[in-house]
């Protein structure tokens, strides 16, 4: 008996008793931990992240250790002129429900990067490790646009590859 051509008989009728598995939220097993940026930010409170529970050997602390977080900087000095600027800081230690972060990188916002480029010029890029004075080492990254001379008759304003390895050099002693 049964439906003719059909092997799966149990497939039709809705399976096996039993057999359908407790669907829980994986949102009740997390819980939420505070965002607490460098002593010297005027804003030390930026934000939180969520995290599984500590469940056997897998510990909560340690999955936040390590991770990287993007904030804007006018959100940390409360300052809307320092808005085109984003900070990476990561997750260093974690004291109790607060994560406690250090600086990673900063970088422009796209917007800011976009309105910086021009028709007609170039741009000179290069990059510098400098050592702080209290042991960093960070690398860099600086850019620099060609521009037109005064009463220049030429639409563009092109730099030659001496004069782009002259402009790097240059921009390296800066930094």
């Amino acid at each position: 008996s049964g439906i003719p051509g059909i092997k799966n008989k149990g497939a039709t009728r809705g399976g096996k008793k039993g057999s359908r598995k407790r669907v829980i939220d994986p949102f009740l097993r997390k819980e939420w931990y505070d965002l607490v940026a460098p002593a010297h930010f005027t804003e030390r409170s930026f934000g939180q992240t969520l995290v599984t529970r500590t469940t056997g050997k897998k510990i909560a602390s340690d999955s936040l250790k390590g991770r990287v977080y993007t904030i804007n900087l006018a959100d940390l000095q409360g300052d809307e002129n320092l808005s085109y600027r984003t900070l990476k800081l990561k997750c260093e230690d974690v004291n109790g429900k607060e994560c406690l972060t250090n600086f990673y990188g900063m970088d422009f916002t796209t917007e800011k990067l976009r309105s910086l480029v021009r028709k007609w010029q170039q741009i000179v890029e290069c990059s510098v490790d400098v050592k702080t004075t209290d042991g960093y080492i960070l690398r860099v990254f600086g850019m620099a646009f060609t521009k037109k001379q005064p009463r220049q008759q030429k639409k563009t304003a092109y730099a030659q590859s001496a004069q782009l390895r002259a402009i790097r050099q240059q921009m390296m002693k800066v930094i």
